[in-house]
């Protein structure tokens, strides 16, 4: 099940959404809009670049943050290694676009038998 976007008007009447996730959890709560129109336009912005957007970290490392650990030799990783395996996101990311999408067409169903 996906999530819902939520229109609603906030403390200084204005209009804003959020997106909650099923179990009802807010995930994200947009910038004030002045009209209920400009608030589903914000919606569909949303829909059409978070999609599968990049991400950007942005974060400071922190003082208690360790350095990933490397291997020595260019064969192998230590048995307790978190390093992900190389995936092609793009190729991954468009599969998943297809997968979700379903067919382009989607006209009468005819029995030929």
């Amino acid at each position: 099940m996906a999530g819902m976007f939520e229109l609603f008007v906030d403390e200084e009447s204005a209009f804003r959404f959020r997106l909650t996730a099923p179990d009802g959890t807010i995930m994200a709560v947009s910038r004030p809009f002045n009209t209920k129109t400009d608030a589903v336009a914000g919606i569909a912005a949303v829909r059409e670049y978070a999609g599968m957007g990049l991400i950007s970290d942005h974060c400071t490392p922190s003082a208690n943050a360790t350095a990933p650990r490397t291997c020595d030799d260019a064969g192998g990783q230590p048995a307790d290694s978190t390093r992900v395996p190389k995936i092609d996101f793009h190729a991954r990311a468009r599969a998943v676009r297809r997968a979700v999408s379903g067919p382009r067409w989607a006209g009468a169903i005819h029995n030929l038998s």
